[in-house]
């Protein structure tokens, strides 16, 4: 397992290479850029002194830790990232690694790094279900929905956890010799977790096709999506164009009047809710069933503030 400064390191080059994804970086920028990142302040190992084979090192690290791999131009004699889907992956972990060394960089935390205070707790649970879920056992646990005041034991077959809105959720299987299904546990209405020594045999699944079409954590596998068209005014066109709405997100119009863009997905009323957020920036171009639902929404929401 990679050492702190290792981790920070391969962030660090990570970073620095998406930046220059399309000019690439030599080695020399990389070594300059740890440089400037205080690479070599007090803490580090001194066994680790950056040098060329240690970039080797980092290279293969990079791609076998996190699945990033890159290329050498001879040409410009510069490292490129080979682009794929694990970058979106792999950043989310970098950037939580940022926070953390932040995190241990202030001396008053409270009056430097400003947190929610409104945090969905349940990622105590996380490490467990994950090693459940890379060994197949099945587990069981109490859950209490949102909309009922006791709770349930189940005992399921983990299969993947799934982050939406800055919660974690379980998708599982029952394990009852039912019809295979997989649903979605909000990590935070779980509680005894336990984790068997009973092993089940996992299902060939894509787990990522089950969502590809989706807005949130429910599942639209089989459904067929459908191509919005979103338009927003200049006020609200940084937010959706640095933060997009979907991956499918399309730019169909950029200009200083007008943003506005495609989605290809199936509607759902995560979907509707992620909407009713820009409110009165947004105009729904369509298909009209799209508005005249998202006007659904508004109308009751006004009904109940009236």
């Amino acid at each position: 397992m990679a050492k702190r400064d290792q981790m920070l390191r391969l962030m660090y080059i990570s970073n620095l290479l998406q930046d220059k994804r399309n000019i690439g970086a030599t080695y020399e920028e990389v070594r300059n850029h740890l440089e400037a990142q205080h690479y070599d302040r007090k803490g580090y190992d001194n066994d680790l002194a950056f040098s060329e084979k240690t970039f080797k090192r980092d290279r293969n690290l990079l791609f076998e830790v996190f699945g990033i791999e890159t290329q050498f131009k001879r040409s410009t004699m510069s490292y490129q990232i080979i682009e794929d889907e694990n970058l979106e992956q792999s950043q989310g972990i970098f950037e939580n690694l940022m926070l953390i060394n932040a995190y241990k960089q202030t001396v008053d935390h409270s009056k430097i790094m400003l947190f929610e205070k409104r945090q969905a707790s349940g990622l105590h649970h996380l490490d467990g279900i994950v090693h459940a879920i890379k060994n197949c056992k099945t587990i069981s646990l109490q859950y209490k929905k949102f909309s009922e005041t006791a709770s349930h034991k189940k005992v399921l077959q983990p299969y993947a956890v799934k982050e939406f809105r800055n919660r974690w959720y379980l998708l599982a299987n029952e394990d009852d010799g039912k019809d295979f299904i997989l649903k979605t546990y909000s990590l935070d209405r779980i509680t005894d977790l336990d984790i068997h020594n009973k092993t089940f045999t996992k299902k060939e699944i894509d787990i990522e096709s089950l969502f590809v079409n989706s807005f949130g954590i429910v599942s639209t596998l089989g459904e067929k999506p459908e191509k919005i068209i979103l338009s927003f005014n200049q006020n609200q066109k940084g937010f959706v164009k640095s933060l997009p709405i979907h991956h499918s997100q399309k730019i169909l119009i950029d200009n200083n009047e007008e943003y506005q863009i495609e989605l290809t997905l199936i509607p759902t009323y995560d979907f509707y809710q992620e909407l009713l957020t820009h409110a009165e920036r947004l105009t729904i171009v369509q298909p009209d069933k799209v508005k005249n639902k998202y006007l659904e929404f508004l109308g009751q929401a006004m009904q109940l503030n009236n």
